[in-house]
């Protein structure tokens, strides 16, 4: 494909699409060209804030913009329609989390995506985090990960119950985020993740709606261990993470747009060697891609290169399906 500015398209403008917005503006190879939206003030808002125009109809953006790339920002309840439509229009794809209801629909969007001559990728963005990165780069180089660990809590929202029928549950319509960060961190190389092979989950939910409360042990094929603790209607949202290789440690916090590394050591120099040292040197970032790597930029990059990305939809589907022997309370071999 052309070096030339590939033209951009975003479908959905509500809370979620910021992030895009700004993504696709930092990227220089690429220029948003048009927007779609259904609701009338968010769509007008849009225009003027984009200087884009702006359409109720996303078909109609479809039949008259000149699409290298769209992102597909909506609820998940409406997504896969949206994405087979610009699949079918061999029109590379940028699909929301969740990528669908359930992993029967993100499989449907993989095979609509292997028909086409497109590309698609899932905005699981923790994978992109550059810190995220540094720390299983420094992991592999301790020889690999042998055991990662997520906490993903919110409190509710006052829509949370008012979403429920377009949304799946939250572990796969939110926490998939670090279920997902699992999977990376206990992956073989670069740019793999993990496969599951066994789930070990206890779900204990509360009385009010959409008060989920889950907590897992998962053995990935590589031999790592993770687990995750996801609890909705705490006090507060929590996100951090941790990761673990011989005699290395980062604990990370994910909260916020600063994200917050602790790493530690232990050398045979370091007495006594049982409390490690903390590491005090900066990540380096540089080595990953720089501190303003992010999705839209490996996307432009494959679809520039013809390369497969990291989180692509056949891989995605594996997340859905982990997500889901999660919520279930699985226990034990899990069959993907």
């Amino acid at each position: 494909m052309s070096m030339d500015d590939l033209r951009v398209g975003v479908i959905g403008c509500g809370r979620h699409a910021h992030s895009h917005f700004e993504m696709i503006a930092a990227e220089p190879r690429v220029r948003l060209v048009a927007i779609a939206e259904l609701d009338d003030g968010r769509r007008a808002e849009a225009e003027q804030h984009l200087s884009v125009p702006g359409y109720s109809d996303y078909r109609r953006m479809l039949d008259e913009q000149d699409l290298d790339i769209v992102h597909v920002v909506t609820m998940p309840a409406h997504l896969k329609a949206i994405a087979l439509d610009c699949l079918e229009r061999d029109i590379n794809v940028s699909v929301e989390k969740s990528p669908g209801m359930d992993s029967t629909e993100t499989q449907d969007m993989a095979d609509a995506e292997a028909a086409s001559g497109a590309r698609a990728i899932v905005s699981l963005n923790r994978r992109y985090l550059p810190e995220v990165l540094a720390v299983r780069r420094l992991a592999r180089e301790h020889g690999g990960t042998v055991n990662c660990g997520a906490i993903y809590n919110k409190a509710l929202s006052a829509t949370s119950e008012r979403f429920d029928s377009l949304l799946p549950p939250p572990i796969i319509s939110d926490a998939i985020h670090h279920v997902d960060l699992l999977r990376w961190f206990a992956g073989p190389s670069e740019d793999r993740a993990a496969v599951p092979t066994e789930v070990y989950s206890v779900v204990a939910d509360g009385p009010r709606p959409v008060e989920h409360r889950q907590n897992a042990v998962i053995r990935f094929d590589t031999g790592a261990i993770g687990s995750i603790e996801s609890q909705y209607g705490v006090g507060g949202r929590i996100q951090r993470a941790e990761i673990h290789a011989q005699d290395f440690s980062a604990y990370l916090d994910l909260t916020t747009r600063e994200k917050k590394v602790e790493m530690y050591r232990s050398t045979p120099d370091i007495q006594p060697r049982m409390t490690g040292a903390r590491v005090e040197e900066p990540l380096d970032l540089e080595a990953v891609g720089g501190a303003g790597f992010n999705e839209v930029r490996h996307f432009v990059d494959c679809i520039l290169e013809d390369r497969t990305p990291w989180s692509n939809l056949n891989d995605v589907v594996i997340t859905m399906k982990l997500c889901e022997a999660i919520r279930s309370g699985h226990t034990g071999k899990l069959e993907l």
